[in-house]
């Protein structure tokens, strides 16, 4: 786990720094979320295929088609999940091949050794020159805030519904999908607005729908929602999420799909349009590292709380700190945030 993180961490830095020099700065927004919005649809696709084909149900041994799962897999013994992990790694080689054969790359750079070491050369110096550029220092640190927020959200979320409601792999994955299918539209109207409004209206929108999403899945409970105010009924009309809190529980999960991509993607072009794309590469470093160098504080918090509390919950509206303080910090920060480099 720990070497995939790496190599997807260097993978996402290389990746968001191409962006600039193969669009417009007028089209990085736009491009940016239509590209969140299609690793969206790719995911959607082998979601689809695991829970129809792979993923069974403990008690009937069935998968969502009514057949049994490809390969003899045992729901009982976790192999339906665990393959999902050889699938996602040929999914991956697959269609990173694209990439590699028909995008444009820069310049053949410098040797291995000697970019290494000007790498963190260039690193001090980065480190050094946001003293200078304030509006770049203030947008990554609350960008830095409102990620871990939305990376909690998106860890802690279906296991939160799986201890709430009893959610097998099946219900999970189906989960899963339902939130793939509203985020590849919210990620295609996200990269509209993004090009007409800028990457600052979209990523505070994205923010306030995460809020509620939050506030509201953290309310939820069995027979009730808005921390017991509202009551629903508990009876279970059978089938998938046949309880009335199991779908409110969806509902506010339509609200994370919706900003879930936008959030991410239009602050990836938030920072492209703030920078010279002689700097990308070194400042969608510094952005990756802001992004995970606090990623354990929100799981963190949460964990601390519903220990403390004995509620998860509780825990879950740990959350909300995070969103809210990105978003009150993000509000403060001019766009593009370096307006000398975005002329």
């Amino acid at each position: 786990m720990i070497l995939a993180s790496i190599a997807a961490e260097f993978s996402t830095v290389f990746n968001d720094s191409m962006m600039p020099r193969l669009v417009p700065r007028s089209e990085v927004g736009r491009i940016s979320n239509i590209a969140w919005g299609l690793g969206y649809l790719g995911g959607m696709i082998v979601l689809i295929a695991v829970v129809t084909l792979l993923a069974a149900s403990p008690e009937t041994g069935l998968t969502l088609i009514g057949i049994p799962p490809l390969f003899g897999l045992d729901p009982h013994l976790g192999e339906d999940a665990r393959i999902t992990g050889p699938i996602s790694a040929l999914w991956y080689l697959v269609f990173i091949l694209p990439m590699f054969f028909f995008t444009p790359d820069a310049a053949r750079g410098l040797p291995i050794a000697s970019a290494v070491r000007s790498g963190f050369r260039e690193l001090k110096s980065t480190l050094s020159e946001l003293r200078t550029r304030p509006g770049i220092l203030r947008f990554l640190i609350a960008r830095m805030i409102y990620q871990d927020g939305v990376n909690g959200l998106l860890i802690l979320g279906g296991a939160f519904a799986a201890g709430m409601f009893g959610w097998a792999t099946i219900e999970i994955g189906l989960y899963g999908i339902i939130l793939n299918v509203v985020a590849i539209f919210g990620c295609i109207a996200a990269g509209w607005l993004d090009r007409r409004l800028g990457s600052k209206v979209v990523v505070t929108i994205s923010l306030v729908l995460l809020t509620i999403a939050t506030l509201g899945i953290a309310s939820t409970g069995p027979g009730f929602i808005g921390f017991g105010l509202v009551p629903l009924p508990m009876a279970d009309t059978g089938g998938l999420f046949g309880t009335a809190a199991e779908k409110a529980y969806i509902g506010f999960g339509l609200l994370i799909g919706i900003a879930f991509g936008p959030v991410q993607a239009s602050s990836r072009s938030y920072l492209a349009r703030s920078i010279e794309v002689s700097e990308a590469g070194r400042y969608f470093g510094i952005y990756a590292l802001s992004g995970r160098a606090t990623s354990f504080l929100a799981t963190l918090a949460f964990s601390i709380t519903a220990a403390a509390t004995g509620s998860a919950r509780l825990g879950m509206t740990t959350l909300l700190v995070f969103l809210v303080a990105g978003l009150v910090l993000l509000l403060l920060t001019p766009y593009p945030a370096d307006r000398k480099s975005a002329r």
